[in-house]
């Protein structure tokens, strides 16, 4: 069977197996399916190989040189899942709030240091805000180029004893990541060196 013709649709929940016209074969389950752009939504099968994920993937059914239905669903699919639109539209605000701050730390000429270590401590504590190129965590704690533990300032006290910890952590796995890198480097090198 090629593309549909007029009428002819596939059922959410019906599985299909396809071939693009670059000799792809695909098998899944379709999610969705619009007529009028004639555009396939099917889930398949993880192309990772782990077994509780799913592919998704979109096919332009005028790219697609025959289509089989393996097993047709004719009754009604399931209500789709509701969605929390205000848990979603915190998300969003959330993600929105990062990412422009992040922009406004590559602007102050923050460094590629004092970037990893603010996303380090943002991770932990979400109050955690850029000052010109100081990083504040909970309007306690004050960390100033070059972000070492000793550029930690603030009031004594469980706050800043808790942000010294995080810095001091942040730098240690740092510097243990270009250990490591250093070690394999050495040895890559090493191995090309035995083949030559």
């Amino acid at each position: 069977m090629a593309a549909p013709g007029p009428g002819e649709y596939f059922s959410v929940g019906s599985h299909v197996a396809c071939v693009t016209c670059l000799g792809q074969r695909l098998q899944g389950e379709v999610v969705a399916f619009d007529y009028q752009s004639k555009m396939l939504t099917l889930k398949c099968a993880s192309s990772s190989g782990k077994p509780n994920l799913n592919d998704v993937i979109l096919i332009n059914l005028a790219y697609v040189s025959d289509v089989d239905i393996i097993n047709d669903r004719t009754e009604t699919p399931p209500p789709l899942a509701s969605l929390n639109v205000s848990k979603l539209a915190n998300r969003a605000r959330t993600e929105k709030e990062d990412k422009l701050s992040q922009a406004y730390a590559i602007s102050a000429g923050v460094s590629v240091e004092g970037q990893q270590l603010f996303q380090t401590i943002h991770k932990t504590i979400k109050d955690c805000k850029w000052q010109e190129k100081n990083i504040i965590v909970m309007d306690d704690v004050i960390i100033s180029p070059p972000y070492q533990v000793e550029n930690c300032k603030g009031k004594e006290g469980s706050a800043l004893s808790h942000v010294r910890k995080i810095v001091e952590k942040h730098f240690r796995d740092v510097e243990s990541q270009k250990s490591m890198q250093r070690s394999q480097a050495q040895q890559t090198q090493k191995d090309s060196t035995l083949s030559s």
